[in-house]
Parts: structure tokens; sequence; C-alpha cells
């Protein structure tokens, strides 16, 4: 019995280990009602290369979509941002995305954006943004 019980820790950090690769291991998924909204706000627009700041934003430019997706337009331009590990509670509806520019950039990977409580004005949640996937129609050739 004595030789087991120096086991029981590392036991308890195996399963501890476990119990978080389980829940990073689970890609995220949207709603029927949310991708509906990306579909369309992306219909007829294609992928181009990631950028890593937007020049200009002005929060009416802005969409949020659920906790992990929030649109920004620029024209005919539409941005996808998926905050790394997502947004939370931001999608709910009941709150509001606060963001700074730092050094005349714009919005950059890597700022930190602060999800308020459209109520009271609290914090209840930050995330940090990724690289913006620009989405434009095709040029002709």
């Amino acid at each position: 019995m004595r030789r087991l019980a120096h086991l029981a820790p590392l036991a308890l950090a195996a399963g501890a280990l476990a119990a978080c690769t389980a829940n990073l291991a689970q890609p995220y998924q949207r709603t029927a009602r949310h991708e509906d909204e990306v579909r369309r706000a992306l219909a007829g627009k294609v992928a181009g290369k990631p950028v890593d700041c937007l020049q200009s934003t002005r929060s009416s430019d802005m969409q949020i979509i659920d906790d992990n997706t929030i649109l920004f337009r620029d024209g005919s331009r539409v941005f996808v941002q998926s905050p790394h590990g997502g947004c939370s509670p931001l999608g709910s509806g009941s709150y509001t995305l606060v963001t700074h520019s730092f050094g005349g950039m714009g919005l950059c990977r890597g700022d930190i954006a602060r999800v308020v409580d459209l109520q009271n004005g609290f914090t209840v949640g930050s995330c940090a943004f990724d690289s913006f996937v620009p989405y434009e129609r095709p040029r002709r050739s």
C-alpha cells in the first residue's frame, strides 16, 4: 500500500491534464443562425491574405456575430476577426466591445479588447485579436 501512495499525486495530475486537453480539442461550432449571418456578410467575396492591422475602424462598421466572430466593414471589403480563445460573453447581446488604438496603427493583432456590460459599464471580459482576414469580391480579368 505504501508503494502506491506516491502515485496518487501523479494520477491526479494526469487526470487534470487530460481534462484540459479534452476542452482544447473541441473545435468551435457556430449556431445555424450565426453561420447564416456570416454567409450573408461574405456572399460573393473571397478570402485574401490575413493582415495584422486595420488602419481605421468605426464602431458602426463592426458587427458582432458571436463570441468567436467579429466583422469589420471597410467599404465593400469585410474583415473577419476571430479572437484568440474567443471573446466571451460578447455574443450574448447584452455587451459591447471596447477597443483602443495605440500609436496610430488602428486595431492590430495582439491588441486587447474589453467586453463591457451595456447596463452598468463594468468590464466583464476581454480578448486578444488575431490577424484580420479580408474578404472582397474577386477582381474581373
